[in-house]
């Protein structure tokens, strides 16, 4: 059954000697997987076709959807948004790779939400075009939890703590999993805002290399088998 869509690119592997595994969030339906044959192939035709599956990619494609099998097939691929930064940015660059490998791994269902569809592709598009960004996939990871069913609750006056087994903030600590301090300042402030505010919030390096190890943990307490992304080292190189 051929079916036009909106995707987003997660990620990419090699499959036997020149195709590709691709990991999709789909407006449609949810995580899928699409098998390229050829991706890999040094034909002019097969290279303009593998540059359509760099990490977070935004494209409109027709697919030939096969109900009950893991791996589909896309009969044809155009751009639905080009970015400008994205990929030429180092700092950028970073964190797309950051962002896409977590998602590979939390976005699983193959289940439509058009909200989190959207959510993924309006996020990225704003980090294309705007020049402060340092902070982006602090409050991106905040937003994701929403999506995932665990967002933290609404912080409540004179709550001095955040319970991160919980996900909710107390006025005693209860152990190892609450949060104080700086990272809960900042946790209160960035659950009050959208990404066009984002340039309100400034910190160090090293407070936001703390805060995202606190999100880092929030994610693994609330998911199971979710595991630190690899490419968490490069993006602590970049932004250090």
């Amino acid at each position: 059954m051929l079916i036009k869509s909106n995707i987003i690119v997660l990620s990419k592997i090699k499959y036997k000697d020149y195709d590709l595994i691709v990991r999709a969030y789909t407006k449609h339906r949810g995580a899928l997987s699409y098998l390229i044959k050829g991706g890999l192939k040094s034909s002019k035709t097969n290279r303009a076709k593998s540059v359509y599956f760099q990490p977070l990619m935004q494209l409109a494609v027709e697919e030939n959807y096969k109900p009950n099998q893991s791996l589909h097939y896309l009969k044809d691929i155009k751009s639905n948004y080009i970015y400008n930064t994205l990929y030429s940015n180092i700092y950028k660059s970073a964190i797309v790779m950051f962002l896409s490998e977590l998602m590979t791994m939390v976005l699983k269902e193959e289940e439509k939400n058009t909200d989190l569809f959207h959510f993924i592709e309006t996020a990225f598009q704003y980090l294309d075009s705007e020049d402060d960004y340092a902070n982006f996939h602090l409050l991106f990871l905040l937003k994701l939890s929403r999506y995932l069913g665990f967002q933290p609750d609404e912080p409540k006056e004179n709550t001095c703590f955040f319970n991160l087994r919980t996900g909710y903030f107390e006025t005693q600590s209860k152990g190892h999993y609450s949060v104080s301090g700086k990272n809960l300042t900042l946790l209160k402030q960035l659950l009050g805002i959208n990404f066009d505010a984002i340039s309100t919030i400034k910190i160090n390096a090293l407070e936001r290399h703390s805060f995202l190890d606190m999100l880092l943990l929030y994610f693994e307490l609330h998911l199971e088998g979710f595991k630190k992304p690899k490419s968490l080292k490069i993006l602590g190189e970049v932004f250090r």
